[in-house]
């Protein structure tokens, strides 16, 4: 499927299969072409080329009221004159449905995401979160085979954030509705899908598992995009190594990879230790790893300092050679 906008393409032959029930998150950074493919799903907008099939129909010259799915935006998008319940009914009134089973179906959906109660407000009321649940609910209730999300969860703070990111995945679970969720947060795809596509200029660099995309990243693009990596030249090559998996000693290690380094910094982070250390040509490498108690361990290394950072063999990343120099 391709969509342009003028000669850019923003979606550039992209294949994807999103399985029924399952919570799959388009992850990129802005301008990869994440939302436009879920416009394009919505219906929102027309593919230049391809289609897109719902269900196994082709739903591509359908308007979005008649593609069974339903989306979720970071602004809300609530009618600030209705009620709670009467904004998670409007669409079923809009289907002509009676008031007695609009009611009913609004207050099973407010249950569903713990707002049981709350009918009566206005959404003015209601804290971010909360309305957040309301739209949620209110684009569940018209029991579409795909829900859409952009990235819903983008306007609220990070306690609220990660409450709704378990509440989300619950909910979805529970109901078993396949979820399309658009995201630039890394942690938070990670967190709640069952795959990820990691996005970029249009295309899809890689799709799996949360796990798979973080310890086998196909590309450096992918490496360096989710999670923190760094890239050390070594000889001819270059080492990709995550910051977790390099250890610091002031001993010889006897490692298959190590490095003499110089200690620039030491930052405590919560419950990690930070370390910036510099090779002897004069690379940067971050180091990541839990504190010790007594302030033992990396905690302990002083600035100016020559230590080794060393690695095993099998925790580099194994990426296309051309991707790395």
């Amino acid at each position: 499927m391709t969509k342009r906008f003028g000669d850019e393409a923003a979606v550039d032959a992209l294949d994807l299969e999103v399985y029924p029930g399952e919570f799959l998150s388009l992850l990129g950074p802005s301008g990869c072409g994440k939302t436009t493919t879920l416009r394009l799903i919505a219906g929102f907008e027309r593919p230049d080329e391809g289609e897109v099939r719902i269900g196994g129909r082709d739903v591509s010259g359908l308007p979005s009221y008649k593609r069974e799915v339903n989306t979720v935006f970071q602004s809300y998008a609530l009618f600030p004159h209705l009620t709670v319940g009467e904004n998670v009914a409007y669409g079923l009134k809009q289907r002509g449905l009676g008031r007695s089973e609009r009611r009913s179906r609004a207050t099973e959906m407010l249950e569903l995401v713990q707002l049981a109660g709350f009918e009566a407000r206005k959404p003015r009321q209601l804290s971010g979160g909360q309305q957040q649940r309301v739209a949620l609910a209110r684009a569940l209730v018209m029991n579409p085979k795909v829900l859409l999300l952009d990235e819903p969860l983008g306007a609220l703070d990070l306690k609220v954030r990660r409450e709704l990111q378990i509440e989300l995945k619950r909910i979805q679970e529970d109901i078993g509705i396949t979820f399309v969720y658009v995201t630039h947060d890394q942690e938070e795809a990670l967190a709640m899908s069952d795959r990820v596509a990691v996005m970029n200029a249009g295309r899809i660099e890689q799709l799996g598992a949360p796990g798979e995309i973080y310890d086998r990243p196909a590309t450096r693009f992918v490496a360096d995009f989710i999670g923190e990596t760094n890239f050390i030249r070594q000889g001819n090559g270059v080492v990709a190594i995550r910051p977790e998996r390099v250890r610091l000693t002031r001993e010889t290690p006897s490692a298959e990879g190590s490095l003499g380094v110089t200690v620039v910094a030491t930052m405590v982070v919560g419950p990690a230790v930070q370390c910036i250390v510099r090779t002897e040509d004069g690379q940067e490498v971050l180091v990541r790893e839990q504190r010790a108690k007594g302030g033992t361990g990396a905690e302990s290394l002083r600035e100016g300092e020559r230590v080794y950072a060393s690695w095993a063999g099998d925790e580099t990343l194994e990426l296309n050679s051309t991707e790395v120099m």
